[in-house]
């Protein structure tokens, strides 16, 4: 996991091909104004998720994780926090599913952090994660950049 705002996005461009384009869409002018829904940015490579959510309590709430994309989560605007934990023995609550890239697991986060508008999270497939912990409206973008 990483935790780290905007301004600081070109440390991370080398870390994986496509990761340069997610956070130059972030970074684009009008991203706040974006209707919710996908947006392709180099296929299904790299795309992006724009949301605007409820905040729901930690309680009952499932850590997910991600086998075939690294999750970049960015806030817009609201108060969210995003619970992690490393998903090496982490027992799955609800089965994989490959055609949504998505699993569920049992347990509490092992840390809960605040990402502040302008920050951003990134998830990798060896991370579960917790989002969209919070009271109120959440607006964020997520980008899916492919592993393999």
């Amino acid at each position: 996991m990483i935790l780290d705002t905007l301004s600081n996005a070109a440390k991370y461009a080398g870390l994986k091909v496509g990761i340069s384009e997610a956070f130059g869409f972030l970074d684009q002018p009008g991203l706040a104004d974006l209707e919710d829904g996908k947006y392709e940015i180099l296929g299904d490579r790299v795309f992006a998720l724009v949301q605007r959510r409820s905040g729901r309590k930690i309680e009952g709430a499932l850590l997910e994780g991600h086998r075939r994309y690294i999750d970049i989560q960015y806030v817009i605007s609201g108060e969210e926090s995003m619970g992690w934990s490393p998903r090496e023995g982490l027992a799955s609550s609800v089965e994989y599913n490959q055609e949504k890239d998505l699993e569920f697991f049992e347990g509490e986060p092992e840390s809960i952090v605040r990402v502040p508008p302008t920050g951003f999270a990134v998830f990798l497939p060896s991370d579960a994660h917790l989002p969209l912990i919070g009271s109120g409206p959440i607006h964020k973008v997520v980008v899916k950049v492919a592993v393999g």
